[in-house]
């Protein structure tokens, strides 16, 4: 066999195995290396986590960890770790996994209608890595409070409702700036202009919010419930307000998941910051997280001169309104006789 037939032969041989070793290669690059049916989930990487913590996390979900493994490291990925939230499908290959595990992937946030702080941290802690405790201390420091203009008992005002993209392992800290963020961006100069008109700084009108919030669901009767208050307020007369009884009982009891659908004579003389029975003006702090309609209404409230108001029988979750004691206590009468003919003792 001469020179020339030795080297064609080796020749293809050597092409053979290239061929061979790319068309493995190229299979354990490429080939499909997930062990999940869902079509898509989220994996989570804390802060501070190594190669070795991710390799467990990932294991449950990936098929052949020798292959991603290979991929991983030839594009750098162990040295280059990224916490947060990670979108995994069905089916991805390992560069798709890789590429996959360096996108942090947003949280969208949503939240209202919670009662207290500890209620609405305890609601974020369960949707980004922050705990509520961490969350707790950021957004009651000392110095971010009073940088801020609030206190312990108004900071719950500085939360507006609305849906927010975050990413999951966003720190207590950064949550809470981003949250002072987007309430300086809601207090428009147009806004803080129309809360000045009704005697109120952005906080004292939250609070109010507050009240009108819990008082009815109806959106459209919001603005004449607020102008009520806002009469109250300017005779000086107390605000009454039983949303706010019921939330000073569920503070005394330090249990806000009972239902209180009516209150008392003795509730009504309960010494508390928040009854507004027995106190002049607006409580220390919101009595929930209004949402902005409720706002609206207080910053745009009916304008009439009503100055009390008890539930309809007539038309369930709406109200009936009065100028005078003489037909608020007929309008209240008709509701106490039809409550206690339902048999509610509570």
């Amino acid at each position: 066999m001469n020179l020339k037939k030795i080297i064609t032969i080796v020749a293809v041989a050597v092409i053979s195995v290239l061929m061979i070793y790319g068309f493995i290669l190229i299979s354990k690059i490429f080939s499909a290396n997930t062990k999940f049916q869902e079509n898509e989930l989220y994996v989570y990487v804390p802060t501070g986590a190594t190669y070795a913590d991710v390799k467990k996390i990932l294991e449950p979900y990936i098929k052949n960890f020798d292959n991603f493994e290979m991929v991983a490291s030839k594009r750098s990925y162990p040295e280059n770790v990224k916490s947060g939230r990670f979108l995994l499908k069905k089916d991805m290959n390992n560069i798709d996994l890789v590429r996959a595990m360096r996108s942090n992937v947003p949280v969208k946030l949503a939240f209202n209608n919670q009662e207290r702080l500890e209620n609405f941290a305890g609601r974020i802690g369960s949707q980004i890595e922050a705990d509520s405790l961490s969350l707790l201390k950021a957004i009651k420091d000392s110095t971010f409070l009073k940088e801020n203009g609030f206190n312990e008992e108004n900071v719950f005002a500085m939360f507006i409702p609305n849906t927010y993209e975050v990413y999951w392992n966003t720190s207590a800290e950064k949550f809470r700036d981003k949250m002072i963020k987007e309430y300086h961006n809601f207090w428009t100069e147009e806004r803080i202009e129309k809360a000045k008109k009704q005697g109120l700084t952005p906080v004292q009108a939250t609070i109010l919010a507050s009240i009108v919030h819990k008082e009815s669901v109806k959106k459209d009767e919001r603005p004449r419930i607020a102008g009520v208050y806002l009469n109250r307020l300017r005779l000086e007369m107390p605000l009454q307000a039983d949303p706010t009884v019921i939330y000073a009982l569920k503070l005394r009891d330090n249990n806000f998941d009972q239902v209180i659908k009516r209150v008392f004579y003795n509730d009504l003389i309960m010494r508390s910051p928040y009854n507004t029975y027995v106190n002049i003006g607006l409580p220390p702090g919101p009595i929930a997280m209004p949402d902005i309609t409720a706002v609206e209404a207080v910053l745009s409230p009916e304008k009439h001169d009503y100055i009390y108001f008890c539930a309809s029988i007539d038309r369930f979750g709406y109200h009936e309104f009065a100028s005078t004691y003489e037909q608020h206590t007929i309008n209240a009468k008709k509701y106490s006789d039809w409550i206690a003919s339902q048999g509610v003792t509570r």
